[in-house]
């Protein structure tokens, strides 16, 4: 519990938020095996920045 204290301080989040997080990255390592953690928290967070509103339409050529 410590631990989750320490991360959810650095972070931002609380306790239960640190945790939820945590399961949230392991589930999606277990899903995807074959990618890398960095690559499964960068989608994460590009997934959250969409549903923020944060993204903006790729335009081609």
């Amino acid at each position: 519990m410590d631990s989750a204290k320490t991360y959810a301080a650095a972070e931002h989040r609380s306790v239960p938020q640190q945790i939820e997080y945590w399961a949230r990255i392991g589930k999606a390592v277990i899903d995807n095996p074959d990618m890398p953690l960095r690559l499964i928290q960068d989608t994460m967070l590009s997934r959250e920045e969409v549903n923020a509103g944060l993204a903006a339409p790729y335009e081609f050529g």
